[in-house]
């Protein structure tokens, strides 16, 4: 539906329509910038990890690269992460995860005590 109304707006202006195709353009190439990066930092087994993950769940193969981008910009990273590497940060983020899904699914119920109640002996 939004390819469909994003042509309708092409065609209604042509300036939107060179805006669009920039900021296509744009988003390509910081894509491909993005990719490039990835592969410098990882090795091949690593590499073919994250596209593995990346079929299964695009959202947590962007937030993997995401956090190698920022630990590589603040130079945490020396040299490039192996597929063990890979794995361990895997496993700290499910972690990470899990500690917070805990916390979030905590149910406490509490009974309210009437006056016909025989529970109160």
């Amino acid at each position: 539906m939004d390819s469909l109304n994003q042509i309708r707006d092409a065609a209604a202006s042509p300036g939107n329509a060179q805006r669009a195709s920039e900021e296509e353009a744009k988003r390509a190439q910081e894509e491909q910038m993005r990719r490039d990066l990835m592969s410098s930092l990882l090795d091949a087994a690593a590499r073919e990890r994250l596209s593995r993950i990346a079929l299964v769940s695009p959202e947590r193969s962007t937030q993997i690269e995401g956090i190698l981008l920022r630990m590589a910009q603040s130079g945490q990273l020396r040299g490039r992460v192996t597929e063990s590497q890979l794995i361990d940060l895997l496993e700290q983020m499910d972690e990470v995860q899990d500690s917070k899904m805990a916390k979030k699914s905590t149910i406490v119920y509490q009974r309210r005590k009437d006056i016909d109640d025989d529970f109160d002996i």
